[in-house]
């Protein structure tokens, strides 16, 4: 199977850049429930000739409904997914678990491929995206080649890669800067890039800037390694970039060397970087969008829309035209598949020169204007005839359109009903507060606390050390990585298994690809705020999977959390620095690496406000908040669990936050209310 090209097309003039610049697919949002809201995106009009367009060329379309939803919005994603179904669209991206469901039910005939927003950057999570029935993955972009490789060889299913476009500094789908910060979440395609501004680490600029990726001239060893779909980022971008991304991976994906000048000019950040892809993960990553990048465009600009100012002769075509007496001349033009006859005039008796194989190749070969080239021809000719090159032209011009409309005629995706609710809207009862859960970064943190809380939840390599002084392990909670790189799976699961034998019985996890393994080894399995579970048909989903109980996305207002149905124990986090940001390039390393770096380094804001960081064994590190979140004086009703989430705090300031919040009192410090009181956009 050849690897797939896939493009952009944030609009219906990038869409015609990539199909006519080499693309094998394109992938494109409908006005709502994609990740790139403010691009010029398309109506259900504009889908179905999108998809005509496209698949009169050869070239498949990928739907984007990958953003979180909530539960009114429910009936309104079903209705959009009947849209896509109606025009014939190839497969759906999806985030969330609800999407996926819905997917599967009502439009199973359409692809369900794992958006990136998924965070799969495992083993285990491509594993479970199969079993959950999606065809493809877009696999996380901070993975390195021997990571992706790993991937590809233990799953069956297709791998889809990012080789060229903007780098989020976050992994995808874990990044809540924007929402905290704006308001503008990026799990709701609103993304406002607050990452580009000038976050400052130890005076270097930009430190939440990464440059522009880009894999181009890796393309033939990610084939290699089983990728079977190449990506270019840039639903917002111009169609002058598209053409030079996708004409440059063509090149490359021929077995050509790309000249990568044009695309840097059209667009770049200082220059292009291969860091995650080669795992070497140093400040030359980083880099910002400058006066001289933007000025490169200008002259490049011109040159590139003449590249997809005309269509690409791609698709060959057989003809058959028949010149007899006394009959009207016929043309036949088929694709292999598609055939259309086409009748014009009389034949004429020929004066001097009659109709010739070569005069007659001459104008039906004239295939410019049209995404046909001529590849074979026959001809069954009358002696001494002829027909005039206009109405050849214009025979050729009629069976090329009639072909081409043939091909245009897409077929929709068969679409099943609702026949009952979207999900049981009965709701457990709650208690009337909820209990309290402390999650600490520390041992010494645990210890302040253990000796007057009932439930607490510690990481995993902090239980590894301390699981022997722990009275009544079953009062802890074993909290897994945010993040689990290929080849980090094994020695976890391994500590997970010691960790049971001594008496532990729960974990937390935000991964879905880890509720299998977990369970196998006799755990009871936490869903945590990573599965971002908004709505209740994914709280339904969870359970079937096999959570015990889940906390909720930071994200969703308490009016919706209020809202939820379903049976499956849930909780909010109600107290603490909130993790904004997933990191695998960190943002506070030197030149000399992580030399003299304590584990604990700030970035400083335009305003001077200092993000705090934690790093993790060198293995990833986490931004946080500045300002805790704190609804210890808020009503909470309608959950089963408050999580107080300590990361900062001296071992003396968890016990005070935690008395205070138990006794609601107004905190006495800066804070914020988080999502309580806002929606959610």
């Amino acid at each position: 199977m050849n690897a797939e090209l896939l493009a952009p097309a944030g609009g219906e003039e990038q869409l015609i850049a990539a199909v006519r610049c080499g693309a094998d697919a394109v992938y494109l949002g409908t006005k709502a429930f994609n990740a790139r809201r403010n691009a010029g995106n398309f109506d259900r009009e504009a889908l179905r000739r999108a998809v005509s367009y496209c698949h009169a060329r050869n070239v498949k379309v990928h739907v984007t409904l990958n953003t979180l939803l909530m539960d009114p919005e429910l009936p309104e994603f079903l209705d959009t997914l009947e849209t896509v179904a109606e025009s014939g669209a190839d497969a759906a991206i999806v985030q969330d678990l609800a999407a996926a469901k819905l997917v599967r039910e009502h439009c199973p005939e359409l692809e369900l491929h794992a958006s990136t927003q998924m965070a799969i950057h495992n083993v285990y999570g491509a594993q479970k995206m199969e079993d959950l029935g999606f065809s493809r993955v877009v696999l996380a972009r901070e993975l390195s080649l021997s990571e992706i490789s790993e991937i590809c060889r233990k799953t069956s299913l297709a791998a889809e890669v990012f080789v060229h476009g903007a780098l989020c500094m976050c992994v995808s789908g874990m990044c809540y800067l924007s929402s905290l910060l704006g308001g503008r979440s990026g799990n709701r395609g609103l993304c406002a890039q607050p990452c580009r501004l000038n976050f400052r680490s130890a005076g270097r600029p930009y430190a939440l800037s990464l440059k522009d990726m880009s894999h181009i001239s890796a393309i033939r060893q990610l084939t290699e390694a089983g990728v079977q779909s190449f990506k270019i980022e840039g639903r917002m971008k111009r169609p002058e970039y598209v053409a030079a991304a996708v004409a440059a991976c063509r090149t490359a994906m021929d077995g050509g060397t790309p000249d990568l000048a044009d695309l840097q000019a059209v667009f770049s950040r200082s220059g292009f970087t291969d860091g995650y892809l080669r795992g070497a993960r140093s400040l030359s990553m980083f880099g910002h969008r400058t006066q001289e990048d933007v000025a490169a465009a200008a002259g490049v600009l011109s040159r590139l829309a003449a590249a997809y100012r005309a269509e690409t002769p791609k698709i060959p075509v057989q003809m058959q035209l028949t010149l007899e007496r006394g009959v009207p001349a016929r043309l036949q033009v088929s694709d292999g598949i598609q055939s259309c006859r086409i009748e014009g005039e009389l034949p004429q008796e020929a004066r001097t020169a009659p109709a010739s194989f070569e005069s007659v190749h001459k104008s039906l070969s004239k295939t410019g204007g049209t995404p046909f080239f001529l590849k074979t021809l026959t001809t069954e000719l009358a002696d001494g005839v002829m027909l005039p090159a206009a109405s050849l032209n214009r025979l050729r011009r009629d069976g090329l359109t009639a072909l081409l409309a043939r091909r245009s005629e897409v077929p929709p995706k068969p679409f099943l009903p609702q026949k009952a609710p979207l999900f049981n809207a009965v709701r457990r009862p709650f208690p009337s507060k909820p209990e309290i859960r402390i999650r600490v970064e520390t041992w010494e943190q645990a210890q302040a606390v253990l000796p007057f809380q009932k439930t607490v939840i510690l990481p995993i390599e902090v239980l590894e050390a301390h699981i022997s002084e722990i009275e009544n392990a079953d009062r802890v909670i074993g909290e897994l990585p945010a993040l689990i790189f290929p080849g980090e799976e094994d020695a976890l699961l391994l500590s997970l298994q010691a960790l049971q034998k001594a008496g532990l019985q729960r974990v937390l996890t935000g991964q879905i690809g880890w509720i299998d393994r977990l369970k196998a080894c006799g755990l009871t399995v936490c869903g945590g705020y990573g599965l971002n579970l908004s709505n209740t048909l994914a709280l339904h989903e969870a359970e079937r999977l096999g959570f015990a109980d889940a906390t909720l996305s930071f994200e969703l207002p308490f009016r919706r959390v209020r809202a939820l149905g379903g049976m499956l124990p849930r909780g909010i986090l109600a107290y603490g620095h909130l993790p904004v940001m997933q990191l695998r390039a960190c943002p506070a390393q030197k030149e000399s690496g992580c030399a003299g770096c304590d584990g604990r380094p700030k970035l400083l804001d335009r305003r001077g406000m200092p993000f705090p960081l934690i790093c993790h064994k060198r293995r990833y590190t986490t931004l946080l908040n500045p300002v805790p979140l704190a609804l210890g004086d808020k009503p909470l009703r309608g959950i089963d669990f408050a999580v107080l989430y300590f990361t900062l705090e001296t071992p003396e300031t968890c016990q005070a936050r935690y008395r205070a919040f138990c006794s609601g009192e107004t905190p006495d410090f800066d804070r914020t209310n988080g999502f309580y009181d806002r929606e959610w956009k």
